[in-house]
């Protein structure tokens, strides 16, 4: 692939595999539609054409946020061929979490759903919609009945960008990672190489696609490499199961990509059923770290080593366990091609020596030039072109990494990165809390569970229910604490920094 942008890769691939099956739907573990590469091809410019009507130019940020369907693939490509900026969305935003994104957006169009058009339409009646009802079969009329045959793609550079992924942030408010065409083209051609994706390959795709995980790592590596994505609209272990389970047929799936709670999931429910899945070649697992006793469950029930690979929504993907070598149970594995690596020491920014504790520095062509709107964000993680990631971790004698704490204590929760900040800002504004610290504590299901410690104001009476439903009123679900403990105050030391160790014995006896 010698693409320099989102654009041409895909348009590459859709006139190189025109009659080849680009993506099969599944609605509830059935296929509803499915696409061709040409077909896909015909979609995509007809719908940027809609887009366009819409008032989308060149560089305008258009918000995605609906379900996951074919639909939502789409608008994604058609937002590139325009050289618009996809800014996707999880669909499970809450009034307040919509408003601060739509102030920080400041968005040309939003493609939505029918709640989230209600929602948005009460917040800013003046921003353009263009609602999308997933529950209907995809057809070209859920954008526009018009079918303009192909659109003039932008004159768009690699400097310019594609996409915008948030993620949250140790001030509670989400960040806008800017992804340019050249960081993704770049990520996509170095995961194609190092997994060996060819157009040979079915890929089995349950992640959601507001996520980087799901959209790049996952769907553009895929359509680039001319390969077939199998498309749940969910996840579930019983279709996932049934999906991979399928050994015949153009269907038989060679990839799953996946997050740890979906592997254990997986392997909790496999039963006693005498399931041979040697036709699967990579099982993939990221976005959170994969406990030692699942890499070994995974190898066993599903008979194969699972490739272990770490990245981020600013970085792209960092590093992998090689798909032919060796594989350490508990590493990130490898630097991927032209990422350069250092274990520095926080406070003094020097390397420390091989095997010890640092903070991962990174620098390559895959990574963010900055936050969105947000310079001194910007400025505080990049020291001198080195992007800070904020984790520890080591390297071995081998060339492995390992990520071993996290600088911003961001808590991970099934895959999600959630900012304990802000929760305890939510937390906070209860009547009768005069403190809140929210952490992440172990979790067998979801890798890492939300609790929060709170102090309550002398005279209040005050629940942990009421607590919890405060924040189900205004955040995510998986956002909300699991569960709340009244202290009589907060661990800090001496210079009144939170000691978070000591916050989780409240929960771990």
């Amino acid at each position: 692939m010698t693409a320099k942008t989102l654009n041409q890769g895909f348009k590459d691939a859709f006139i190189r595999y025109a009659q080849k099956t680009a993506i099969c739907f599944l609605r509830n573990g059935n296929i509803e539609t499915e696409f061709s590469y040409g077909q896909l091809n015909r979609h995509v410019s007809w719908t940027a054409s809609a887009f366009m009507t819409k008032g989308v130019k060149k560089g305008d940020r258009v918000i995605l946020c609906f379900e996951k369907s074919l639909a939502f693939v789409i608008a994604h490509l058609a937002c590139q061929r325009i050289g618009s900026v996809s800014v996707p969305l999880s669909t499970g935003l809450k009034q307040t979490e919509m408003t601060y994104f739509l102030n920080d957006i400041q968005a040309a169009l939003a493609v939505v759903g029918p709640v989230q058009e209600d929602m948005i339409h009460n917040l800013d009646p003046s921003l353009t919609t263009l609602t999308v009802d997933t529950a209907k079969r995809y057809s070209a009329s859920l954008f526009s009945r018009t079918t303009v045959e192909e659109v003039p793609a932008a004159t768009v550079e690699p400097r310019d960008p594609a996409l915008i992924i948030y993620t949250s942030g140790t001030t509670g408010k989400p960040k806008g990672a800017v992804l340019t065409h050249g960081n993704l083209v770049h990520d996509a051609q170095n995961i194609i190489n190092i997994w060996e994706i060819t157009d040979a390959d079915i890929v089995c795709h349950a992640l959601p696609l507001f996520h980087i995980h799901g959209l790049c790592f996952a769907l553009h590596t895929a359509l680039m490499a001319g390969g077939h994505v199998l498309m749940l609209d969910s996840f579930s272990h019983e279709t996932v199961l049934s999906v991979l389970g399928n050994r015949n047929g153009q269907n038989r799936c060679t990839i799953f990509m996946g997050v740890p709670s979906m592997y254990r999931k997986l392997l909790d429910n496999i039963g006693e059923q005498n399931r041979n899945f040697d036709h699967i070649r990579l099982w993939a697992s990221g976005s959170a770290p994969l406990l030692e006793n699942d890499f070994y469950r995974i190898k066993e029930i599903l008979g194969r080593e699972v490739v272990e690979r770490e990245g981020m929504s600013e970085t792209g993907m960092n590093f992998s366990n090689p798909l032919n070598g060796k594989r350490k149970p508990g590493s990130i594995g490898l630097p991927l091609p032209d990422l350069q690596v250092r274990i520095v020491q926080p406070e003094s920014g020097k390397d420390v020596a091989l095997g010890q504790i640092g903070e991962i520095w990174l620098k390559g062509p895959s990574i963010t030039s900055g936050y969105w709107r947000k310079p001194k964000e910007t400025n505080e993680v990049f020291e001198k072109d080195w992007f800070r990631t904020g984790d520890l971790g080591c390297v071995d004698e081998e060339g492995y990494y390992y990520i071993t704490d996290r600088l911003k204590h961001i808590i991970i929760s099934g895959g999600e990165n959630i900012s304990p900040k802000e929760i305890e800002r939510v937390i906070n504004g209860v009547e009768g809390v005069a403190e809140s610290v929210v952490v992440g504590i172990p979790d067998e299901k979801w890798g890492e569970k939300v609790v929060a410690a709170v102090v309550k104001n002398r005279g209040y009476s005050l629940t942990t229910q009421a607590v919890i439903n405060t924040c189900r009123k205004h955040l995510h679900n998986w956002k909300c604490p699991k569960n709340v403990v009244f202290v009589k105050e907060i661990p800090k030391n001496t210079m009144g920094k939170v000691l978070i160790d000591e916050v989780r014995k409240f929960f771990i006896s």
